[in-house]
């Protein structure tokens, strides 16, 4: 948790016309795949208890699965390059993991809280090119395939175009879609969260199913490389689950959750003691980083932070119209919805499933509702990720199951309708904060070309308030020496300013460190906020 600037049904369980159901185990794809209820089976079932065969494919959970999620995944592609430009500039955060693999200006401070995944994410292309096009366009497209792969491991568990539902509602909401492209980690760990619990249910029902211990593992793994913490609060019920459930209780699946964690985070903890003297040490810092974690009601915050806020810290901004928080109101109702249905279903197994990845959606989101002082929308992507699919088994039970036959039409239609109006302010929403952000971003690229006619041309060091960005545009180091992202000391700045331009920002009634304070200053030629700042400039021979 850092401040970074800146979603099925059982074929027809009743009797069969050919006699009574059988009493044993429901197999694969039988009556633990979708919702039931009041003695009907989703909406599929008919009063008169058709047969099996008129429940439409894509809606039970075995044959040919993959075009619905695949669909989905590739329509997510699709709006990221048509909603969010590639041509964005890079955000304050999206720099500082960029910059520590790329060419285009020197490693930016990494502070305590930040882990290298999203670095090594963006490695295959930043290595090769500061094109923030290239890098857009990969991300897009690597982010389809991780929705896709994600839903692969809920393979026969949900039917196909259940799990293309969760998928859909997933990347409907304008954060999914915002931060597809972008460099920055809370989104893969929703992946690897959802792809985590569906290997975790595999190796749970097939002890020889080694490829899901693996692919448990694996995921749990990337989570701990992007956000150690948020791993750890996303597994808590998939290793609480080992030792309080009778039939789970399989070393291999503790040990799979937990060495994948220890696996992604062995570089955190490395670099904790390389850089920041322990792992207390670095964990101290984190907390302090972000303002001290400890009981705080986030709630409104976060409500805040949905009308397209980066980062609400600290959150005043004003209530956005209830339209654009309603969903976020509905959706525990909706995933709340989705367990009941599956307590009242004949499943076991559609049980567990539901009851799992509702547990570790509601811990993913604890930390960034209960345990910090201000909100990012992108903070609870995992938990939106997870309830993704319970909220889908709710909607097509109130779209097909809720009502008899003849209301089928209107409940349908009612359902497509929220859905509609649910797509309508998300991506109006999304527009403006895509306008918003393109315009923060081309503002520090402005001020970094301002600053180059000043002479402030790589090798170069640029130091003051919101220099991160302005420097990694430039081509300059940003530095500082004091903060959290202390990177230099004074003497280290007279050192290097023999060979490298430095400028340091000053704000309006501040005065410039000592080092600087005889150095010319001009007009920092900056629009907005930055507008009557000054810059001082260390003058060359």
């Amino acid at each position: 948790m850092e401040p970074e600037h800146h979603p099925s049904g059982p074929t027809p369980s009743g009797p069969t016309p050919s006699g009574p159901a059988p009493s044993g185990p429901a197999p694969s794809g039988a009556s633990d795949t979708l919702p039931t209820g009041a003695g009907k089976t989703a909406g599929f079932e008919t009063a008169t208890r058709a047969p099996e065969a008129r429940v439409p494919a894509a809606l039970r959970a075995e044959g040919r699965w993959w075009p619905w999620p695949a669909a989905a995944a590739a329509a997510f592609i699709v709006a990221q390059l048509l909603l969010v430009p590639p041509r964005l500039g890079l955000g304050w955060d999206e720099v500082i993991y960029v910059s520590q693999v790329g060419h285009h200006a020197p490693a930016t401070a990494f502070s305590a809280p930040r882990a290298r995944g999203v670095s090594l994410l963006v490695l295959p292309v930043a290595a090769l090119t500061s094109s923030t096009i290239a890098l857009r366009v990969y991300l897009a497209v690597v982010s389809g395939l991780a929705l896709f792969l994600a839903l692969l491991a809920w393979r026969g568990r949900r039917p196909p175009a259940v799990l293309a539902l969760a998928g859909l509602l997933f990347w409907s909401l304008w954060i999914t879609v915002f931060y597809g492209p972008q460099a920055m980690p809370n989104l893969w760990v929703a992946f690897a969260a959802l792809g985590a619990v569906g290997c975790f249910l595999r190796a749970a029902d097939d002890p020889t199913a080694r490829r899901a211990l693996w692919g448990l593992a694996g995921c749990a793994a990337v989570m701990a490389l992007m956000r150690p913490m948020d791993a750890v609060w996303a597994a808590l019920p998939m290793l609480a689950a080992p030792v309080l459930v009778r039939r789970w209780r399989r070393p291999a699946l503790f040990a799979a959750v937990l060495l994948g964690i220890v696996a992604g985070a062995a570089e955190w903890v490395v670099e904790a003691y390389v850089r920041f003297g322990g792992l207390s040490e670095r964990l101290h810092l984190a907390s302090e980083f972000q303002g001290g974690l400890g009981p705080h009601l986030a709630v409104g915050d976060q409500l805040r932070s949905l009308a397209g806020i980066g980062l609400c810290r600290p959150c005043q901004a004003p209530w956005p119209h209830p339209a654009v928080y309603l969903w976020w109101l509905a959706l525990p109702v909706a995933a709340a919805g989705g367990v009941v249905l599956a307590l009242a279903s004949r499943g076991r197994r559609r049980r567990a499933d539901t009851v799992l990845v509702t547990a570790c959606a509601v811990t993913s989101a604890v930390p960034y509702l209960f345990l910090i002082d201000y909100a990012a929308p992108r903070f609870l992507l995992p938990a939106y990720a997870l309830f993704a699919l319970p909220v889908a088994d709710c909607l097509v039970w109130l779209a097909l199951g809720a009502a008899r036959s003849r209301w089928r039409p209107v409940t349908a239609s009612l359902v497509l309708l929220a859905l509609a109006g649910h797509l309508a302010v998300q991506y109006a929403v999304l527009g403006r904060a895509v306008t918003r952000t393109d315009a923060s971003h081309r503002n520090w690229q402005r001020i970094a070309d301002g600053l180059q006619r000043l002479g402030v041309r790589p090798p170069c060091l640029v130091s003051g308030p919101a220099t991160v960005p302005i420097a990694y545009y430039g081509g300059c180091l940003s530095i500082a020496t004091t903060g959290p992202n202390v990177n230099i000391t004074t003497a280290g700045i007279l050192a290097a300013a023999r060979d490298h331009n430095v400028a340091v920002l000053v704000p309006p009634g501040g005065r410039p460190p000592g080092y600087a304070a005889a150095w010319p200053s001009h007009p920092l030629p900056a629009p907005g906020t930055l507008a009557r700042y000054r810059v001082y400039i260390e003058p060359r021979p």
